[in-house]
């Protein structure tokens, strides 16, 4: 059991999220940053479909009522227990009573927190993971949850430390023309392509607004609402585009530019507001 004393801006539950249900509405959700999740599983030695924490910049404190297993990833946060430095990135044994917290990272925005076992609260639809648009999942974790550990472990964990490398805050990430490309000028793929951009503030798991030039529509007339997908650059009226992240809508009625490459979504959702973003052809 984990009991949480203190969430930090938002913490939730997630995995890898819910996929083959957007037919009916229900976007894929899981861990923003996919590639660090499962590192922190694979460092306790988690089946792949155990669920871990997902904290934004920073802020958890929980505490273990067992022995338990755990890791720290992502967003480099410094790691303490009972106000004592630990290690980031490497396995690490919390004794009953003791105490988890995560510092605000120096860079990027999503740390993940991993026990072996994994967190396990009821499934649905086949996830534990937190749809903060839809509302599906479990909430938001808050000061006083009791999180009960599972058993899905996978070989004993042999790993000391993994060497990962820090994120990036000037990102440069590849795209691919989307299905509405057309309906754009040619200056807004040039302008998306060889402007930089900011992350906003107003920007969360369901994705980035990103300020910069205005990017012009070659055409004004409606357009039917089609399929999104992670990645998705969509441009609406006020020519400011969106970045589609993890929570994303399953269909949107405004056109998409372009579609980032999905081994570069890890890089997005480490982007904190203020940060710079670059695309480039690939």
């Amino acid at each position: 059991m984990l009991t949480v004393l203190a969430p930090g801006p938002l913490a939730t539950v997630q995995d890898d999220g819910r996929p083959r249900w957007a037919s009916i509405g229900v976007t894929r959700s899981g861990a923003a940053d996919r590639e660090a999740a499962a590192l922190a599983g694979r460092l306790v030695g988690n089946a792949p479909s155990a669920a871990g924490i997902e904290v934004t910049a920073g802020g958890l404190r929980v505490r273990a009522g067992r022995t338990l297993l755990v890791a720290v990833t992502g967003a480099p946060a410094p790691v303490t227990v009972d106000g004592r430095p630990a290690p980031f990135a490497a396995p690490l044994t919390l004794r009953p009573g003791q105490v988890l917290g995560l510092g605000v990272p120096p860079v990027g925005l999503r740390s993940y927190l991993a026990v072996r076992g994994g967190i396990d609260v009821p499934p649905v639809l086949g996830s534990r993971s937190t749809d903060t648009l839809s509302g599906l999942g479990p909430a938001p974790l808050r000061t006083g949850d009791e999180l009960p550990v599972g058993g899905l472990v996978g070989e004993e964990p042999f790993v000391d430390v993994a060497p990962v490398r820090a994120p990036s805050s000037r990102p440069v990430l590849r795209v691919l023309p989307g299905p509405r490309r057309d309906w754009l000028t040619p200056a807004a793929w040039a302008s998306l392509t060889g402007a930089s951009w900011t992350v906003t503030s107003d920007s969360d798991r369901v994705g980035l607004r990103l300020r910069g030039p205005r990017l012009e529509r070659a055409r004004e007339d409606e357009l039917p609402s089609e399929g999104l997908v992670p990645g998705a650059v969509q441009v609406p009226p006020d020519g400011a585009p969106v970045l589609f992240l993890a929570d994303h809508p399953v269909t949107g009625g405004y056109p998409v530019l372009a579609v980032v490459a999905t081994a570069d979504l890890p890089a997005v959702a480490q982007l904190r507001p203020g940060d710079v973003v670059r695309f480039r052809s690939g």
